[in-house]
């Protein structure tokens, strides 16, 4: 029996929200965020569901952990993220203090924590975040490519209806 590492634990929980971004229809990306060893907030992406451009998993996580800690600020606490935060959701981890971001799979055309720029790391801001990436990055790839396969499919057989 293969033993998996705690970043492979909480990333399942990560996949786990993907999903149900995935059974709403939306791009699949979800993520936890983790503290003292506790799962303390879950989020997935919900920005066609709730037509609101800051639906990102990783927002709606940050939200409800810094209602748990009762504080805007994430010190002593890891995100594990399914796909690489886009600028805004950088922004929002650089802003909240938090600790670590585990990063499944790399976003080679919109990721802001290496693939386009790294905004978790800049100097010239007053905190960075330290970032570890490929946890369980085949799993993360594959969600995103099977929706986006199923995505093609469906409009190309709507493209034809008409």
């Amino acid at each position: 029996m293969k033993i998996i590492s705690e970043d492979e634990k909480y990333m399942k929980e990560a996949l786990k929200q993907a999903k149900k971004a995935y059974d709403l229809g939306e791009v699949p990306i979800g993520c936890v965020i983790v503290r003292d060893g506790k799962i303390i907030a879950r989020g997935y992406n919900r920005r066609n569901t709730d037509k609101n451009t800051l639906s990102h998993a990783e927002i709606s996580a940050i939200r409800k952990a810094s209602k748990v800690v009762g504080d805007w600020r994430l010190e002593g606490c890891q995100m594990y993220v399914t796909l690489e935060p886009c600028q805004m959701c950088a922004g929002a981890l650089v802003q909240s203090r938090i600790d670590r971001v585990v990063i499944g799979c790399m976003s080679p055309k919109s990721g802001c924590a290496g693939s386009v720029l790294n905004l978790l790391q800049m100097e010239e801001f007053n905190h960075q975040v330290e970032i570890k990436s490929g946890v369980l990055e085949e799993a993360c790839a594959a969600i995103l490519t099977e929706f986006f396969v199923h995505l093609r499919e469906r409009n190309a057989m709507e493209a034809g209806d008409h």
